[in-house]
């Protein structure tokens, strides 16, 4: 007998659609395909020499392997903020506005549970990144999409939201540079956020992972940058993509201090923090990044993203070519649905997208295409992707 059933929120944690492409990726290797997967944004790059040489010296000292903290090292905390100082001119205090995560997701996934009630409404990007209505559904928070739409630059357009709603919520999450919509955001829309969020109470949390991965001359903002953003914005930053350090699990929130005191208490309950030897790493990443030493992760999505949008484009498949991050937003064929076309293109061709319903409603129509293989991986997939355009006699202009 099975005592033990999944609760009812562990269905609404996510898309199944993730599920379904990991099977089509299966079933197209045991065809014996080559696959090449586009898939999953997973850096294929290692962190710099000096970070992992700084990982191997910590994780071999004899000090390392204590509970560290759940709100991080202070000198993690340190190296953190004059970061943000050197990058974007933000001045936050390391004590009482700054927590180590693992990785930017931990806390946004949790950030819900530290700051809300059940049955309070948050309103959410969609398209949006999955984990912003899995925190939801874990603290029993109401989502409100709000459409991102192509005609609108995929910005929020705050009139849109109800007088209601906006009264009643309690969070508003935005992300820009956007997974998966590559969108970009100036400082106008940031300035009418804070607006719209100190006139109805409501916590802003912007989630900058991206912000590193901007070509073509293009920095983007944080939204701290803005005067008197911290009394209203809590933003999260990983160094998982910015320095390819994924794995190792490791990122900051930094803002509003009652959000991030929350944050750190509601950690502090959960877990003991984020690896010290991992923390040692970051510190010397940011170093680096200070320093201007070692390649930017950015340099190599650019080329990636320039080869790649003009082999589309020979191959039949007109797709636009983002400002920011690694991935690819495209429009599907007329007369395909976002998961008939992935379906298709893995199936016949090895290659792996995510159809962009996996991201929300207004995902519809569109497919995420992440450029986390080398050069000529991507030239072999958009090589594949001519060849099966050209068979079913498909073109996106």
């Amino acid at each position: 007998m099975n005592f033990v059933q999944p609760s009812e929120r562990l269905g609404r944690l996510g898309s199944s659609i993730f599920s379904e492409v990991a099977s089509w990726r299966a079933e197209a290797a045991s065809e014996g395909l080559d696959v090449i997967d586009l898939g999953i944004g997973s850096p294929d790059k290692p962190p710099a020499e000096a970070v992992r040489r700084t990982l191997a010296d910590a994780a071999m000292r004899e000090d390392m392997y204590g509970y560290p903290s759940s709100e991080g090292s202070p000198a993690f905390r340190q190296a953190a903020v004059e970061w943000l100082k050197f990058r974007f001119g933000v001045e936050v205090d390391p004590a009482a506005e700054t927590t180590v995560l693992m990785g930017s997701q931990d806390g946004l996934g949790h950030l819900a549970l530290a700051v809300t009630n059940p049955g309070d409404i948050a309103i959410l990007p969609d398209p949006g990144y999955p984990i912003y209505g899995a925190g939801l559904a874990v603290a029993g928070v109401e989502p409100y999409p709000v459409p991102l739409r192509e005609s609108n630059g995929y910005l929020f357009d705050f009139a849109s939201i109800p007088e209601d709603v906006a009264r009643r919520a309690k969070l508003i999450v935005v992300n820009y540079p956007s997974n998966p919509l590559s969108a970009v955001a100036d400082r106008s829309f940031y300035e009418s956020l804070i607006s719209f969020a100190k006139q109805y109470g409501i916590l802003v949390v912007h989630d900058a992972a991206y912000s590193e991965l901007a070509f073509d001359g293009y920095r983007p903002m944080s939204i701290l940058e803005l005067p008197g953003a911290k009394d209203a914005a809590i933003e999260f930053h990983s160094l998982s993509k910015s320095f390819n350090m994924a794995g190792c699990r490791i990122g900051f929130a930094v803002g509003h201090a009652p959000a991030v005191q929350a944050l750190r208490t509601l950690k502090a309950n959960l877990d003991y923090g984020v690896f010290a030897a991992a923390q040692e790493a970051g510190i010397r990443a940011f170093a680096e990044d200070l320093s201007n030493e070692g390649a930017k992760a950015a340099a190599v999505y650019q080329s990636r993203r320039d080869i790649f949008v003009e082999a589309m484009r020979e191959a039949g498949w007109v797709v636009p070519k983002p400002k920011a991050t690694m991935f690819v937003w495209a429009r599907v064929p007329q007369g395909w649905t976002s998961r008939q076309i992935s379906q298709e293109i893995c199936r016949r061709t090895g290659v792996v997208v995510v159809p962009g319903n996996a991201f929300g409603v207004e995902g519809e129509g569109y497919v995420r295409i992440a450029l986390v293989q080398e050069e000529g991986r991507l030239l072999e997939a958009a090589r594949r992707i001519g060849e099966f355009f050209r068979e079913e006699g498909l073109s996106v202009d």
